[in-house]
């Protein structure tokens, strides 16, 4: 019997964004899933060792928001100074509470698990970014090149 394949495109660079592609790789990649993410534009930021990502309550509707504030706080309040980081802290509180992983955690069981994780050449170039800031184990090529598997595989995900 063949191998399975599993294709990730992950395209957004904010913390809740950040653990889709991780936990479907590696949940993957544990029932036997060949599992290639490829990272472009935004989702760059995702394979950086110093990770610095928050959540952006703006332009995000369903977010359930604490206290019920989406039924009585203004959305445009939403975008006052300090609200992106007081919206961050409160999603990582929950997530730690709920014994959820951390990108870092998810990240490192990825590579454990052999999961490829492919930077985008073209992006890197585009926005002069160094390899240097980005974690061990990144592989980078063009898109060609991630078609190439994603042409193969049996679910193809774009994040």
């Amino acid at each position: 019997m063949e191998e399975k394949k599993l294709a990730i495109i992950a395209t957004k660079g904010s913390l809740d964004w950040a653990y889709p592609p991780f936990i479907l790789a590696s949940t993957a990649s544990a029932l036997g899933y060949q599992t290639q993410v490829f990272f472009t534009f935004y989702g760059l930021q995702l394979l950086k060792k110093n990770l610095s990502l928050e959540v952006s309550p703006l332009g995000n509707p369903g977010m359930p928001m604490p206290m019920g504030m989406d039924k009585w706080f203004p959305v445009l309040g939403l975008a006052l100074p300090g609200m992106q980081g007081m919206i961050t802290a409160m999603m990582k509180q929950k997530m730690k509470s709920k014994g959820v992983a951390s990108i870092e955690e998810l990240r490192e069981l990825c590579i454990e698990a052999e999961v490829k994780l492919i930077a985008c050449q073209m992006t890197v170039d585009l926005f002069d970014m160094d390899k240097a800031h980005f974690i061990e184990g990144v592989e980078y090529a063009g898109a060609a090149a991630f078609f190439e598997f994603a042409g193969e595989s049996d679910i193809c995900l774009y994040i």
